[in-house]
């Protein structure tokens, strides 16, 4: 069945509610954090807290929400519908910013929980829906653009949610306008989805016994293990996105806190240099087109632990937090993030290749398991113990808590695990093999 939604109306869509939900992403895993540390406390068992449970209800809402949208082939309602509801509770967990400092227990808790609910829907929107509709609408032809969209909207979300983030947030650390306005953008896009996509948006339904037993069918393991391939490429994005979510959640306060730049300025050296690295996005299509996938994702390790190597030996006394240009710490951050371009953009395309065509939904909550449940809750776990270990440790004289500011060594701890991910892409580049040959 041809798609009802084609052209520039099909790119328009890929791109508007895809970059929307990249900046909400980001806002979250950018921003909650940066927010924890100004509102709350500096306190990393409240961001590892945040972690795990949002990563916890963004799984289950995957497999929840795949699973039903497979059942009814119809995407657009849970993506217009997920939208509408991830922005309402963006906003919604600003509100957590007027709970006394005083109550601190009581803070630290409605933060994480509200950060629970909104990834929950944003889950339903994104990763359940728009993912699997993006699968729908592939095809030979257009793989490599899709592939290199699906993977410059991370790197896109990051600059466009950090840049615009600092300037909302702005010097009196304005949070609720920040989270007021992301809010409104991604229920603008909820309403968008609604009105712009079709009964020809719509796949055949699949249907497989009842709802639980189609639901609980993707957990079984035997089945997993026996597409070796697939199975060895989602290890091999746990194990990257492992050493990237030990580093990544505490970039924000790393420069905002341990190097010095204010909110503003932090955002403009994460944009400056991702920019330049999503240009090789291009390039990186091409290779997949031409199945150079193997060597891209080995090439994409290596050269994110060489910018997570530059950035090690970044300190207060190497930079200048007055001024954006800082030529170690900008050229650090372009290097890991070709390397996060090329290997992201790659692994999620060669995972969509080999999802089974009648419950591509499900196998959306396949890939959020190893892409996000597992790192976050790895990573988050990793970070915290390398903040309160080998980070700059203060006690706070008001309030009688120790206060945990993470320095470079979450670069080096970062490099090592995302280097042991080359061992399951050797094994994936092995499997594969096998499978051409028959």
């Amino acid at each position: 069945m041809k798609n009802k939604t084609s052209g520039i109306k099909l790119w328009l869509l890929i791109w508007g509610l895809g970059l929307a939900a990249q900046i909400c992403w980001n806002v979250e895993n950018q921003w909650f954090n940066t927010f924890v540390y100004a509102r709350i406390g500096k306190d990393p068992s409240i961001i590892t807290g945040m972690l795990i449970c949002s990563a916890a209800a963004t799984t289950f809402a995957t497999f929840f929400f795949g699973t039903w949208s497979d059942r009814l082939g119809k995407r657009r309602v849970f993506i217009s519908l997920g939208y509408i509801l991830w922005g309402i509770f963006t906003i919604l967990f600003g509100l957590t910013q007027f709970i006394s400092r005083d109550l601190y227990l009581l803070a630290g808790i409605s933060v994480v929980l509200a950060d629970t609910v909104m990834s929950f829907f944003g889950s339903m929107a994104n990763d359940a829906a728009y993912n699997a509709w993006t699968n729908d609408v592939m095809t030979d032809e257009n793989r490599g653009q899709i592939g290199a969209s699906l993977a410059t909207q991370p790197v896109l979300g990051t600059i466009l949610g950090t840049v615009a983030g600092g300037f909302l947030v702005g010097s009196d650390n304005n949070y609720m306008r920040l989270f007021l306005v992301i809010g409104a953008a991604v229920i603008l896009f909820g309403f968008i989805a609604m009105f712009s996509m079709g009964s020809g948006d719509d796949v055949a339904p699949s249907v497989r016994g009842s709802f639980w037993q189609q639901f609980f069918r993707v957990f079984d393991f035997r089945a997993l293990f026996a597409m070796r391939e697939l199975f060895l490429l989602h290890l091999t994005v746990a194990v990257f996105f492992i050493g990237f979510n030990t580093y990544f959640a505490y970039m924000g306060n790393y420069l905002i806190y341990y190097l010095g730049f204010p909110a503003d300025k932090m955002g403009v050296i994460e944009a400056v240099p991702l920019v330049l690295a999503m240009l090789t996005a291009v390039p990186v299509s091409k290779l997949i087109n031409a199945d150079k996938h193997v060597r891209v994702v080995l090439a994409g390790i290596l050269v994110n632990v060489l910018g997570l190597i530059i950035l090690m030996p970044v300190r207060p006394e190497t930079v200048d937090n007055t001024k954006i240009f800082n030529f170690q710490l900008l050229l650090g951050i372009f290097v890991l993030g070709v390397g996060y371009i090329a290997f992201l953009q790659t692994t999620k395309i060669w995972a969509k290749r080999l999802y089974p065509a009648d419950s591509r939904g499900q196998f959306e909550g396949i890939w959020v398991l190893f892409f996000v449940l597992i790192p976050m809750i790895g990573g988050s776990v990793i970070g915290q113990a390398v903040v309160q270990t080998g980070g700059e440790t203060f006690l706070n004289a008001e309030s009688g808590r120790l206060e945990y500011i993470p320095n470079g060594n979450i670069f080096v701890v970062g490099a090592v695990v995302v280097l042991l991910s080359l061992i399951p892409a050797l094994l994936t580049a092995r499997a594969e093999k096998r499978r051409v040959a028959g």
